[in-house]
Order: structure tokens, then C-alpha cells, then sequence
């Protein structure tokens, strides 16, 4: 059996020349536990070496950006707690801005019938699932279209937020940590969602437990404190614990 060093070392080097590597076959590879291979992948994405993915890792640059419709199918259950939860905070009256995003539109389903409520929102999907639900105002947040989060970002968006002022601001992540905020693939994105931060009594960011820790891209959004991670209760204690050491208050829904 490999030691462990020369293991990792054979990780990097299947991610790097196949793009992606999965828990699963990796486990099976190297005839050790998903929970040591889910280890060595955490040390290598510390290292820079590798991002880490929904079930695995993939070698940096590697692997584009996944669709929203890709997106949507991932972690269903754990989104739509997650979802539930946030609904659960939102009284009648207030004035929400929404993100976009797979778990914002688990969270647009769940506010469906439950108005009066004031929502801006920059995704087609939350548009969507809003558009025809008495007793909910919906405004768009406008701007350059972009077509693989199926959201609006850029100047005009920006320049509409500076106008708006929110009772609660949902936010979603391609990945989050305590250190650094919501990582996305985007610049513009991550530009976005800070001014989005700015504009809200109070900000909650809606990740779940597999996008903890995680550095997938490049482009980050950093939140000033005070902020809410909601995620789901597959959440590694280690991960929760590094953000409550960092001042963000976490509350877990269950599954």
C-alpha cells in the first residue's frame, strides 16, 4: 500500500491529467475510506494544488463552470432545508433582495403564497418562480446577462443596488469559507454580491454542506461582519466551528 504522501501525490497527478477525480473512485483506486481520501483532498486543496467539488476534486483551471440546470439537481434535499429555514426568518411585509442560483430558487418556491412580500432579484429562475404569486412584488436587477447562471451582473445592476435598501439579503456560493467569503467563477459576480451584502439589514449566506471550505475559483466575495451561514446538518463540525471562531453566526437546518 502507497504511504500516504505518495498517494496524495498520485491524486494530484489523476486530477491534473483526467480534469476530475471522485471520492468514490478514488477510494476504490487506492483501497483506503472515502473519509481518508475526502482528508487528502482537503490537504491538497490547502496546498493550492487542487479545488474541491461536489463528491471530489478537480485540477485548478480544469473544469468549467457547472449550468444552473447541472447545478439545481446537486444536493436537492439539503438545498430545500436550507431553503425552508430562510423562509422561516422572512415576515410579511419586509423587502428581500434574493440571489440567484439553485438554492435561492429552492428558497423562491418555499416564499411562493406566503406575501405580502417585497423581493429584487437578479436570476431568471427566482424571476420564474415568483412572477405569478399573489401578494409578491417582484423587481428585477437588471444588467449583462449571464447565460451560464442564467443571472444578471455588471455596472447597471450595480448602479440600481446603490438606489435599494433590504429587510434581509440571501445570498448564494459556489463555495464559502470563514476566511474568505463566497468564492464564485466570476468576478463580476463576486462584485456583485458584496454590494449586495452592503445593502442589507441582515445577510445570510445559503450554502450547503459540501460547499464548505471549498476554494473552486478564484474570485471572492468578502462579507463584513455581521453575517448568517445557513447550511444543512451533513456539515463537517470542524468546518461550522472554524466559522463561529471567525465571528459568522451559523445556523444548520435539518435535513
Amino acid at each position: 500500500m502507497l504511504s500516504a504522501n505518495a498517494r496524495r501525490e498520485e491524486i494530484y497527478h489523476l486530477a491534473v491529467t483526467t480534469g476530475l477525480a471522485s471520492v468514490e473512485e478514488l477510494s476504490a483506486r487506492f483501497e483506503v475510506t472515502a473519509s481518508t481520501i475526502r482528508r487528502d483532498l482537503a490537504l491538497l486543496n490547502s496546498q493550492g494544488k487542487l479545488a474541491r467539488t461536489y463528491g471530489g476534486a478537480m485540477a485548478l483551471g480544469a473544469h468549467p463552470e457547472a449550468s444552473l440546470r447541472q447545478r439545481t439537481g446537486e444536493a436537492f434535499e439539503q438545498k430545500h432545508a436550507i431553503a425552508r429555514w430562510a423562509a422561516s426568518v422572512i415576515q410579511p411585509g419586509e423587502n428581500i433582495l434574493l440571489d440567484a442560483g439553485s438554492t435561492a430558487g429552492a428558497l423562491a418556491h418555499e416564499l411562493r403564497g406566503s406575501g405580502p412580500l417585497f423581493v429584487t432579484t437578479p436570476g431568471i429562475n427566482t424571476l420564474q418562480e415568483l412572477a405569478d404569486c399573489e401578494g409578491i412584488e417582484v423587481d428585477c436587477l437588471g444588467g449583462r446577462l449571464r447565460g451560464v447562471s442564467q443571472s444578471f451582473v455588471g455596472p447597471l445592476a450595480e448602479a440600481a443596488l446603490e438606489r435599494m435598501s433590504f429587510d434581509r439579503v440571501f445570498l448564494g456560493a459556489d463555495a464559502v469559507t470563514a476566511e474568505d467569503g463566497i468564492c464564485e467563477a466570476d468576478h463580476a459576480q463576486t462584485r456583485l454580491k458584496e454590494l449586495m451584502a452592503r445593502r442589507g439589514r441582515a445577510v445570510y449566506v445559503l450554502a450547503d454542506s459540501s460547499k464548505l471550505g471549498l476554494r473552486p475559483f478564484h474570485a471572492w466575495a468578502r462579507l463584513a461582519l455581521p453575517w448568517t451561514l445557513v447550511t444543512d446538518d451533513g456539515a463537517d463540525p470542524g468546518q461550522v466551528q472554524k466559522f463561529r471562531d471567525a465571528g459568522v453566526q451559523v445556523e444548520v437546518a435539518a435535513v
